[in-house]
């Protein structure tokens, strides 16, 4: 029998192609569902994504019981060991802090490295068969007294060009991928929210976006379900902020509801930056 291919690092689930079948793929997504789907979809042998701080309803690593249901063997890498958005972090020096049964009757466990999990999994069975597609959501909407529109979305993937100067609110976490700045956001919003997915480099997104003139703060994973735009803006508590941010009033323990508020009923000024960023979630 052939030898299987080496582990795929990838720093974005969403960028996974072809090459990922049949592998056991490290992801330095978050373990929510919408991850985990794309996993399944791209037809992973088995999967390991970060916890992202596991955060409000466990929405950090609800995707490991979800691929449970559908027969993949899943872990996460918890966020204080390796940095979320960097895969090769989370092989090197990530260790498991949440695993489904699929790879527990692998001998994965909390507290093993994410190298030696990574071994282990490559004797699981590639699950086969459809199905139900997940998707995330996208929401414009203009509240009494906005000079802007707010811009909901589960992933900050789903801005769109028309969303400069808006106020945007992502289920994303505040990583910047890969170190590459051009990740931060695709365009120049009024304000940007995101989920700080345990703090840390979760935050990373703010002071790239303040070099760019664009307000930016993150809410406390435990507040808000990573992955959820409306969580974000509902439920969250903002945890830290750019300077920006901080002239709409911004301040770590504020409800983001009310952050979201003043930003929209700010008058319209125009951004530093105009040019549309590429960006994953």
């Amino acid at each position: 029998m052939p030898d299987r291919a080496p582990v795929l690092l990838a720093d974005s689930v969403t960028k996974l192609g072809p090459e990922a079948a049949g592998r056991v793929v490290v992801s330095g997504s978050h373990g929510g569902r919408y991850a985990a789907y794309l996993a399944f979809r791209a037809g992973c042998r088995a999967v390991i994504l970060n916890d992202a701080g596991i955060g409000l309803d466990a929405a950090g690593i609800g995707g490991l019981e979800w691929l449970e249901a559908q027969g993949m063997a899943a872990a996460s890498v918890d966020h204080r060991s390796a940095d979320i958005g960097d895969a090769r972090a989370m092989l090197e020096r990530g260790w498991i802090s949440y695993v489904n049964a699929g790879a527990a009757r692998l001998g994965v466990r909390p507290g093993m490295a994410c190298a030696e999990a990574v071994g282990r999994l490559e004797q699981a069975n590639p699950p086969g068969g459809a199905c139900d597609k997940v998707t995330e959501a996208r929401q414009v909407l203009t509240p009494a007294g906005a000079t802007c529109r707010l811009v909901l979305v589960d992933s900050a993937g789903l801005v769109q060009p028309e969303d400069a100067g808006q106020v945007v609110v992502t289920g994303s976490h505040g990583a910047v991928f890969g170190g590459d700045p051009a990740n931060a956001l695709k365009v120049a919003a009024r304000l940007a929210l995101f989920n700080d997915a345990g703090g840390g480099v979760g935050q990373g997104r703010l002071p790239v976006l303040e070099s760019r003139g664009i307000a930016a703060a993150t809410v406390a994973a435990h507040s808000a379900r990573i992955g959820d735009a409306r969580s974000t803006w509902e439920d969250g508590v903002i945890s830290a902020c750019n300077s920006r941010a901080e002239a709409f009033g911004a301040r770590a323990g504020m409800a983001a509801r009310d952050l979201v508020q003043a930003a929209l009923e700010a008058e319209n000024t125009d951004s530093a930056d105009k040019a549309p960023r590429q960006g994953r979630i």
